[in-house]
């Protein structure tokens, strides 16, 4: 039986009960703008597929709000494809696998850019917990392997490729509020993408029950979520959630384009037993360049200082706005600057190279140049002026044509 919706509501208590989401980085920071109308459908099990009780869809929601799993370890498959362009070697020529900051002196085991590249291509993850106060993550990459490691006060990150490793130790807890927090700028397991993707509800969205599955050999249910009205890029978006623990386990985004998901992420293997005390152990190794935390904050609050163009770094983007709501938000705002360089300008090269990376537009606004990717659009106007959102380009235009 195919799954229905309704109109009823999440109510305020369901809304404060569910745990504080991880911050987004793009792609996934526009999901921060969904929000769930709760379809009251019981699952139904496909065949071949685990035979559960029925639930409805607040029911499971109320699931994943009451999920309190402390000890897990697993393997976490984590998939992106944005369809960005193929810059070739341009990334490695502008400061690619360079250290924080894009330049030479700062450390390459740092979480706040290492963990960027879960943004695209696809990755494999070891994850493990136990508690609040034991976590690690470790980016498997071919022979190198990048960890993430917090054990009490101290928060270490190493890079295996590089030798390098970033520590932070402070017995007041401000390790775990300055790597720790560096981490989860990026949402790394399916738990942390469901938790953005719920944690607002108004009657953009539509929240369904769509049967069961099996993920890493455990019994779940689907939870469906999809945008109601027209002109959003997300297709939709859909959650398997264990049975037993409440623990989303897999996290898929589909384009509205169709093809391939743009985010796909789910355990492979999961346990949920006890991890090992020696798993949250680490010493540096022998000849190791070590990176204290407290140097890097000073470093950035250096940069942070120096003035751009004349102007504080504060005042570089002017007055953000939010068109619409839910699903079809627009962010805009203006640069207070002249729009992108392009060849028709004088840029040469330059404008040239990024004419062919976007698709010029015009309208009431003047002139810009709207660059895609399968989920999130912009449109930067020749007056300096930025509309994006993971919304189409129709309605970047349109959005555009009304500010003025």
């Amino acid at each position: 039986m195919a799954p229905y919706e309704s109109d009823d509501n999440t109510n305020e208590d369901l809304r404060t009960g569910r745990r504080k989401a991880a911050r987004y980085v793009v792609p996934v920071a526009v999901l921060g703008v969904a929000a769930a109308t709760i379809g009251l459908v019981p699952a139904f099990a496909g065949s071949g597929d685990p035979d559960l009780p029925d639930i409805t869809a607040q029911q499971l929601i109320e699931k994943i709000a009451a999920s309190d799993v402390q000890q897990l370890s697993g393997t976490v498959k984590i998939s992106t494809d944005l369809g960005l362009p193929n810059l070739g070697g341009l990334e490695s020529s502008l400061g690619g696998g360079m250290g924080r900051g894009g330049d030479d002196s700062g450390s390459s085991a740092d979480p706040s850019s290492k963990l960027l590249e879960l943004a695209s291509g696809t990755h494999t993850l070891r994850v493990a917990s136990d508690g609040e106060d034991k976590q690690k993550l470790s980016l498997l990459d071919k022979a190198a392997e990048y960890s993430v490691i917090h054990n009490g006060d101290e928060v270490w990150a190493y890079d295996s490729a590089s030798n390098e490793a970033y520590h932070m130790k402070d017995s007041s807890g401000a390790a775990e509020k300055g790597t720790k927090d560096k981490a989860d700028d990026v949402p790394a397991t399916p738990k942390e993408m469901a938790e953005e993707a719920l944690k607002a509800a108004d009657d953009t969205t539509s929240v369904t029950v769509d049967g069961t599955a099996q993920v890493a050999g455990r019994d779940a249910y689907k939870l469906l979520i999809k945008p109601k009205a027209s002109g959003s890029t997300v297709g939709a978006i859909s959650i398997a959630v264990d049975s037993k623990t409440g623990l989303p386990l897999k996290f898929t985004l589909t384009p509205a384009s169709g093809g391939a998901a743009v985010i796909d992420a789910g355990f492979t293997k999961v346990d949920f037993s006890k991890p090992a005390a020696s798993t949250f152990d680490f010493s540096p190794p022998k000849g190791t360049k070590v990176t204290e935390g407290d140097e890097a904050k000073a470093e950035d609050k250096a940069d942070r200082a120096q003035p751009k163009g004349g102007e504080d770094l504060g005042k570089e983007f002017q007055g953000l706005n939010v068109i619409g709501e839910g699903w079809s938000s627009i962010a805009q705002f203006d640069t207070g600057g002249e729009g992108m360089p392009s060849e028709s300008s004088g840029a040469g090269d330059a404008g040239r190279f990024l004419d062919s990376l976007g698709d010029h537009v015009t309208g009431k606004f003047g002139s810009g140049t709207v660059f895609s990717t399968r989920l999130v659009n912009a449109l930067i106007t020749d007056d300096g002026k930025v509309y994006a959102g993971a919304v189409t380009k129709d309605a970047l235009v349109k959005a555009a044509n009304a500010a003025k």
